[in-house]
């Protein structure tokens, strides 16, 4: 009997492939009304549920423990199975065994959504039958549904990545580390242990020159490193003419102005979506094709709109310190910038806002939950205003705009105290924005 524990949209994913191939299964979730129970017992009204908790005894005679990614596993009851030598799995290591097709794999804290959206779109370019799943969009066990295709991106969180074993991907990467999830981990060690096992059994390694985080611990056969230096060996940047160039190995391939993506964060993302997917066999062309005309993921460094010279951003995506410090860096060069920052912060360290808002800050406008925490950061080097909510926190900033200022909305916290999610507290921002005369 296997045991999903966990009734977000992967367990439900789990539980539909589960009853697709005749294997018995429990469904267990410790919320007394899961989010996708109605469903669940819809398409499978015969299935047997414990909701409320988690039965240990039952946990224990498991024949494994299929995890959803939001389960905390040092629960106590998953803790006592794990000693009792039941094993854990989970979508990504179902997928991996199950998929034909050549696998990217992506992680990373922070840009893995927009690299993993870029990959596929060059992959379907060149003419690949491509699925893109995993931590963005479809759960990757709906993606074996019958239909066919040959070529996979997917992006992966550390949740997924510990229950994950062998993977095998034919090109992976860890795009870069920094603190998150400090709420789920014990430590940073931990943490990047959880996104090191990307890389097992990999045949084609994509390192960040940048960052020491995305070295495998274990060796590999191939690795091929991007960044952001100038006249680097593989991928980096050249001069070319009067202009700054994507290029590899010194040899000019795109003039940075042609890419409708904004800021140095998204350079180093189209260099390393060009690392991946040249590892994976894709030419040049249409490779070069996606990033002249990809114009980004909503709430991720979204252009909203200018109003009286000043521009306005939607970050919401900026879920960690590491997000935001990228984004007040790639845009600083447009103008100061106006933050607007605040909410759960996860148990995270907000130092480092500190030097990259000091260089390019006009203003910090906190909200939430943790707004004190930032504001003892950013007090010695920025202006602080406070706002009780987000709207109020839209109206000081345009109160406080200058012709080329940049307002940017790079939270820096994850958003349960105060929205559903990301997603809706960049909804709520782009309302405001809209809103402004």
């Amino acid at each position: 009997m296997h045991v999903v524990v966990g009734l977000g949209k992967t367990g439900l994913s789990c539980a539909r492939w589960l009853q697709r191939n005749n294997l018995p299964f429990v469904v267990m979730d410790t919320r007394a009304e899961p989010p996708n129970a109605s469903e669940l017992l819809k398409e499978m009204p015969s299935v047997e549920t414990r909701f409320g908790s988690l039965d240990a005894e039952m946990l224990c005679s498991a024949r494994a423990i299929v995890l959803s990614p939001g389960v905390d596993p040092r629960m106590p009851a998953l803790v006592q199975a794990r000693r009792q030598g039941v094993r854990f799995t989970g979508d990504i290591d179902i997928f991996a065994r199950e998929s034909k097709a050549e696998l990217v794999a992506i992680t990373g804290s922070n840009a893995k959504s927009t690299v993993t959206t870029l990959v596929g779109e060059m992959a379907r370019e060149a003419g690949r039958k491509t699925v893109v799943g995993g931590n963005i969009g479809t759960p990757v066990l709906d993606l074996l549904n019958g239909e066919s295709f040959d070529f996979c991106v997917l992006e992966l969180s550390s949740f997924q990545l510990e229950t994950t074993t062998g993977l095998g991907a034919n090109v992976a990467t860890i795009l870069n580390i920094c603190e998150d999830h400090m709420d789920r981990y014990d430590s940073m060690d931990d943490y990047a242990a959880a996104k090191q096992r990307i890389y097992q059994n990999c045949g084609h390694a994509v390192i960040n020159r940048d960052d020491p985080g995305s070295v495998p611990v274990a060796s590999t056969s191939r690795s091929t490193r991007f960044g952001l230096g100038l006249d680097q060996a593989e991928y980096g940047l050249v001069n070319h003419e009067g202009e700054l160039c994507l290029a590899k190995d010194r040899q000019p391939l795109l003039a940075v102005a042609q890419m409708k993506l904004a800021g140095m964060h998204n350079v180093a993302n189209a260099l390393a979506a060009l690392a991946l997917g040249e590892a994976a066999g894709l030419a040049f062309e249409p490779m070069l094709s996606v990033l002249r005309s990809f114009k980004g993921l909503e709430h991720r460094c979204q252009w909203v709109r200018d109003i009286d010279g000043t521009s306005w951003y939607n970050d919401s995506k900026g879920t960690n310190v590491g997000a935001s410090v990228a984004a007040i860096s790639g845009l600083g060069a447009k103008g100061p910038v106006i933050l607007l920052a605040g909410g759960v912060g996860k148990g995270a360290d907000f130092a480092a806002l500190g030097p990259v808002m000091k260089q390019h800050g006009k203003l910090a406008i906190l909200f939430g939950e943790d707004a004190e925490r930032i504001a003892l950061v950013l007090r010695p080097v920025v202006d602080i205003l406070r706002a009780a909510s987000l709207e109020e926190a839209v109206s000081k900033a345009a109160s406080n705009a200058s012709p080329g200022d940049v307002v940017l909305l790079s939270p820096a916290c994850a958003s349960f105290d105060m929205f559903r999610n990301y997603e809706h507290r960049g909804e709520v921002f782009m309302q405001a924005v809209g809103e402004l005369h």
